[in-house]
């Protein structure tokens, strides 16, 4: 797992017989009432009925059961939002390993909650990157458990990676994949998959206007920052890694961004035709096509529904 090493299609197959035992095959779902408003024929990859709620089991499952024992024997610490938390928790009490979480002192009770019913152990900080690294590596300095980071890490790509891989078995004859970015892990990793079991395919990424770090990124050949990352997809405020702007480059397609409003209508339009409960950062992958954004009218077009981990008493419906 050196710095120069890249997950290939290896890797993820490697991955889907190491996570299969723990994890759901999840569903994919199709609306004919969603295909007439996109003008194609959509296939929904429903992470949000995984385990844990979202995608980011498969990939904190194949990071913790890569470990070594005398790894995994301290324990593991990452930073993250909630959903990797979450699922990282829920791995490490599967491989009776302690875990510990590092989550921004904004993030939502629901996720706080979820970490905390998986055991995980809870550390708070400032909503910063700064400040989420500095007091990982502090916690990890404490205790001497193993960073398990939420994205930088080539055993989180290539398990994030099984969703696409999944989806293109189910379904070989997609023209286009869509899936959230944000750090970068779950589309990179979907990108690696797609690209190798169908090369033509186009990969794109779905990514608020108001956190376009990685639009931005791909545009002007190097990391941007984010100065703000104000959107309700709470899961999506990350910034790419080199790792992951790297895998990116060289196979993802386009990156699509979306405003408030359309993610609001995508997650609202999910509900109310599919009966998906599907939280911002997952229903933001439906918004391109629900809006004609990326020119896939006729196409059959996969979308990863990333997670379902909303709060419900902070709705965002009218």
């Amino acid at each position: 797992m050196g710095e120069n090493f890249r997950p290939d299609m290896n890797d993820i197959r490697e991955a889907q017989r190491r996570i299969a035992p723990h994890i759901h095959r999840t569903p994919i779902m199709t609306s004919a009432s969603l295909d007439e408003i996109a003008g194609a024929r959509l296939f929904f990859k429903c992470e949000n009925l995984q385990r844990t709620g979202s995608f980011k089991m498969r990939g904190a499952t194949n990071a913790i059961f890569s470990l070594a024992d005398e790894e995994a024997a301290k324990g593991v610490v990452t930073p993250s939002s909630g959903n990797h938390g979450a699922a990282l928790a829920k791995a490490a009490r599967k491989r009776n390993i302690p875990a510990w979480v590092i989550m921004p002192n904004n993030s939502p009770m629901v996720k706080r909650r979820a970490v905390e019913a998986y055991g995980g152990q809870i550390t708070l900080c400032e909503p910063t990157i700064r400040s989420r690294q500095e007091t990982a590596a502090a916690v990890q300095a404490r205790t001497g458990a193993i960073l398990i980071h939420p994205y930088d890490n080539d055993r989180i790509v290539s398990g994030q990676g099984t969703a696409a891989a999944e989806l293109l078995e189910d379904m070989p004859d997609l023209d286009v994949i869509i899936a959230p970015v944000s750090g970068g892990g779950l589309l990179s990793g979907t990108a690696i998959a797609s690209k190798a079991m169908k090369p033509g395919i186009r990969v794109i990424g779905a990514e608020p206007k108001n956190a376009d770090d990685a639009y931005r990124s791909l545009k002007s050949g190097h990391i941007e920052s984010n100065e703000t990352a104000d959107t309700i997809a709470d899961g999506l405020r990350a910034v790419l890694a080199p790792r992951t702007f790297a895998i990116l480059q060289r196979l993802a397609d386009e990156i699509s961004t979306v405003t408030e409003e359309e993610i609001v209508a995508a997650m609202r339009l999910l509900w109310e035709r599919m009966k998906l409960v599907v939280e911002p950062s997952g229903a933001i992958s439906a918004a391109p096509v629900l809006n004609r954004r990326i020119g896939s009218e006729g196409k059959r077009i996969g979308i990863i529904l990333s997670g379902g981990n909303v709060d419900l008493a902070s709705l965002p419906f009218k």
